[in-house]
């Protein structure tokens, strides 16, 4: 396919509390764009706090999809999110609408971006089960040193608390004999299907980053995360993608009576500020990425100008 003719799409990410949602909404008024969220828990209703979702006041009327549309019970995945937003980005072109595929997980955006073909899961109920025996009585540490022997390159790419993806991928090469790396790679075409521009926010200074996340924190518990996180808990047999998320799993000692709330929040401040790192590592590894500091640039200008540069070619 000719590179001209291939659907345009901006993305915007980066780590968390740097200002993503402001600038893409600003941008596709500007555009006259519409909103892919790229968030893996945004798509949840009802987890509204805890997730940093963007209000229907912050939306300022630009249409989001893939948004706040799935009850908590619901898995969801990478290969989900391609799926839905692929046929997005091509309605939206042809509608002559600009797609923003925007959030801060960095497999979402990557694999959408480079076009990852994934092909449906080889699943078992009996392993899948098995698997989760079995890291209720050895623990998250050792089901990733499993994964680690069996799998390093991916291990690399998963946090080892991340118990979703663990045991995915050690299903998958329980049933298929296949590594997730070796799956990934062999997902991966000739070339990407579109033609993107991405963009991603950051602070220069860590500690600014750091003090932006500290107030988000600050910010949630004023608005009521404590009570979103206590929903969570009760129903974290049935939430399990929940319960896992940065934003409620810190406030479970605190229900389960052996931590203050203080203790807690602390907790939840310092878990975000890791995964920051993590998302600034993965984005930072994509090679194609325009970076823009919230702490030094006017990026509401730079970006403008980047996306009218890019429609322009």
């Amino acid at each position: 396919m000719d590179a001209l003719s291939k659907p345009r799409v901006v993305a915007i990410g980066g780590p968390t509390a740097t200002g993503k949602t402001a600038l893409s909404v600003a941008l596709a008024k500007a555009f006259g764009g519409e909103i892919i969220n790229a968030d893996s828990m945004q798509v949840y209703k009802n987890l509204d706090v805890g997730t940093a979702k963007p209000s229907v006041e912050e939306r300022q009327g630009i249409p989001h999809h893939l948004l706040d549309f799935l009850t908590p019970e619901a898995p969801y995945s990478v290969a989900d999110f391609t799926a839905a937003a692929a046929p997005l980005i091509e309605t939206l072109n042809a509608q002559n609408r600009l797609p923003f595929v925007v959030g801060g997980t960095g497999l979402y955006i990557t694999s959408l971006l480079k076009g990852v073909a994934f092909e449906a899961q080889n699943t078992d109920p009996a392993v899948r089960e098995q698997l989760r025996r079995e890291a209720e009585t050895s623990g998250p540490a050792a089901m990733y040193a499993k994964l680690q022997a069996l799998d390093p390159d991916y291990a690399t790419k998963v946090h080892p608390n991340n118990q979703v993806r663990v045991l995915r991928a050690l299903e998958a090469i329980a049933v298929t004999g296949q590594k997730m790396s070796d799956q990934q790679k062999a997902a991966l075409p000739t070339e990407t299907p579109y033609r993107s521009l991405c963009l991603c926010l950051t602070c220069r200074d860590r500690d600014v980053l750091y003090r932006r996340i500290d107030l988000r924190v600050s910010r949630m518990v004023d608005a009521g995360i404590l009570q979103e996180a206590e929903w969570v808990w009760r129903n974290r047999e049935t939430f399990r993608t929940a319960a896992q998320a940065i934003g409620y799993k810190e406030y479970f000692p605190y229900f389960e009576g052996t931590q203050t709330q203080a203790e807690c929040t602390e907790k939840l401040k310092q878990a975000t500020r890791n995964y920051a790192k993590r998302q600034l590592t993965w984005f930072r590894n994509q090679n194609d990425a325009v970076w823009l500091y919230v702490d030094e640039d006017d990026v509401r200008t730079k970006a403008t100008a980047l996306v009218r540069d890019f429609l322009a070619k």
